[in-house]
């Protein structure tokens, strides 16, 4: 018989894991990791104009034509020359897409644990809860590898000539870059909140209720 258990505590885990997912893929598709000094532009109506360049792990945002224009400069992938696509970028852009991956994978089974506990005698809390543990720490190597990049041409031509591995020179930090650490944060307390959620669904109050026939289970 199939039961369906829901808790407090594993429905926190499951929506806080969505919400890490949510924060780092968001992170990941925005150019707004990195914005440049303000610069003054022309416009169409022979006016001046300040705009911030922004650029992100592959995309970016410059004025172009008379107008801001955001599009992505890995026009030829991972073949891109490096003084384009840094070639740390491209390998934070990998393991930043490997996580989300690994971390995606734990969402699905989180909605599965509603109804599957366990997998070949593991729980599948405790499972997800490990794969989560390490997607934060691919997370972290391509974080690494993304300040490691602050030194190549692309930044440099952005924050000036002094900008350096870890060292952004005039640029500031994009709300992109804040919510990538944040989704790497909540990944982290998901992998710990996962052994909570696993205790409440094989409790003597849910064991109770299987006792008594019910299928459906929800408890505070």
């Amino acid at each position: 018989m199939c039961y369906v258990i829901v808790t407090s505590r594993s429905l926190c885990w499951t929506l806080l894991s969505l919400l890490a997912f949510t924060a780092v893929l968001s992170a990941v598709i925005t150019p707004r990791w990195l914005v440049g000094p303000p610069r003054r532009t022309n416009t169409a109506n022979n006016g001046t104009e300040h705009y911030s360049p922004t650029v992100g792990i592959y995309n970016r945002c410059t004025w172009l034509y008379g107008h801001k224009h955001c599009g992505n400069f890995n026009v030829e992938g991972f073949a891109t020359d490096p003084s384009v696509f840094p070639a740390c970028w491209k390998a934070a852009l990998v393991f930043m897409a490997l996580g989300l991956v690994v971390m995606g994978t734990t969402i699905v089974a989180a909605l599965l644990g509603c109804c599957v506990q366990s997998v070949g005698r593991k729980s599948i809390f405790n499972l997800a809860g490990l794969a989560q543990g390490v997607a934060g720490v691919i997370y972290l190597l391509g974080m690494i590898l993304y300040l490691a990049g602050w030194g190549a041409e692309r930044v440099q031509r952005i924050c000036g000539a002094e900008a350096d591995a870890f060292y952004l020179a005039d640029c500031s930090l994009g709300w992109a870059f804040y919510s990538a650490v944040c989704g790497i944060l909540l990944t982290f307390v998901c992998a710990i909140l996962s052994g909570q959620a696993e205790k409440s669904t094989a409790g003597n109050k849910v064991q109770d209720k299987v006792n008594e026939g019910k299928s459906l289970i929800c408890l505070v």
